[in-house]
């Protein structure tokens, strides 16, 4: 090349477009973690009544997003209160949804029917929606304002019908 000016600018936007180019497949990789203030994850599901529901359904409505699995004794602890409060806030407009990640169907549906879990049930066993909030450790809950909008995210078991959980949820309404 004759233009020495032309080659050094050539190759600078070359190296500009592989730098960029870099960053956007390392953010690729990079494994995603929903946290508090951003949007939730879009997703659809068939819950255990046969209903396909996805984020849009909740609309109006704030959603209570727990993935868990029979296996995990921290989830299964949690589950009589989680369904308690289910039942003392459904009329408010809060919605439950317990996404399990169980493998093993016939273990998860002989669980619901000793549980008698009230609140929606659904089960994800490759994990696909657990897995676009970043979730990996058992129980994980997404609390979801009306805009879509993670507002709280309690890693571990809790005990839903206490008071301050339970204000902290209904403030969201």
């Amino acid at each position: 090349m004759k233009n020495p000016k032309l080659l050094v600018s050539i190759q600078t936007a070359a190296a500009l477009i592989l730098v960029a180019l870099c960053f956007i497949v390392a953010d690729s990789l990079r494994e995603k973690v929903v946290a508090v203030g951003d949007r939730a994850p879009s997703f659809t599901i068939v819950t255990d009544g046969g209903r396909q529901i996805s984020t849009s359904d909740f609309g109006g409505k704030v959603l209570v997003l727990n993935f868990w699995a029979t296996w995990c004794p921290p989830c299964i602890e949690e589950i009589p209160s989680l369904d308690a409060m289910a039942r003392r806030l459904a009329p408010k407009g809060v919605v439950v949804l317990g996404v399990s990640v169980d493998k093993n169907e016939a273990a998860y549906r002989r669980f619901l029917g000793q549980a008698r879990v009230g609140f929606l049930t659904a089960r994800d066993p490759e994990a696909r929606i657990s897995s676009s909030y970043g979730t990996f450790k058992y129980p994980e809950t997404y609390v979801i304002d009306s805009r879509g909008r993670v507002r709280q995210k309690h890693i571990g078991p809790r005990n839903w019908m206490d008071p301050e959980i339970l204000q902290s949820i209904e403030s969201l309404l």
